[in-house]
């Protein structure tokens, strides 16, 4: 099994960039973001990777940061999600942003990839909810947005209330993860509104 590649950047585009590691080209499918970070050709590159095996065909994916291979690992785990679509919800936003999403229950940036429709979208979301916190690409904020969406009380109240307004459910649960929850409704609207227009 190959961990990484370390090597000379021969080819990037085209959703695929090759390593030549010891005289040998490494062809790898990957995501935008990647080729986007990876370098220039002829630069020293590493890739850490994965390889699948499927139908006799051998395919390897590489991406330039640990965090996008481990959300790429756990999406293609979801049934429905081959590696086409995993890499084109990761073309479309980066893991961070997808976990935020995933925490928050937001199918909607999800459907915005090729490939995906509300179904697999909220299928994504109930079969990773659990599991995407405990991602090293999730950070504190995910986590956070994520109990605030299924909060109940004042919190959800809040959220649905940002929702309504117009922002999407990510953006307003992250807006109100940290406000306690004994904040009356109308104040963590307003502490919600704040932080989201300091975002814009």
């Amino acid at each position: 099994m190959l961990y990484a590649l370390k090597g000379t950047l021969v080819l990037a585009g085209d959703g695929q960039i090759a390593v030549e590691c010891g005289g040998v080209a490494y062809l790898c499918r990957t995501t935008l973001s990647t080729l986007s970070a990876v370098g220039r050709l002829g630069d020293t590159v590493q890739v850490y990777t994965l390889m699948q095996v499927r139908n006799e065909a051998v395919e390897l994916f590489g991406f330039a940061d640990k965090g996008e291979l481990d959300c790429f690992k756990m999406l293609v785990g979801v049934s429905g999600v081959g590696a086409r679509i995993g890499l084109g919800i990761l073309s479309s936003m980066t893991p961070e942003r997808f976990a935020l999403c995933v925490a928050a229950g937001d199918h909607k940036p999800l459907v915005a990839a090729p490939g995906v429709g509300k179904k697999l979208a909220e299928r994504i979301i109930l079969e990773l909810r659990d599991k995407v916190g405990g991602g090293s690409f999730a950070t504190t904020e995910a986590v956070s947005a994520g109990q605030a969406a299924r909060s109940a009380g004042n919190i959800h109240e809040a959220v649905s209330a940002l929702v309504v307004l117009g922002y999407s459910q990510t953006d307003a649960a992250l807006a109100v993860s940290g406000i306690p929850e004994e904040t009356p409704v109308e104040e963590m609207i307003k502490q919600g509104l704040r932080k989201l227009a300091k975002k814009r």
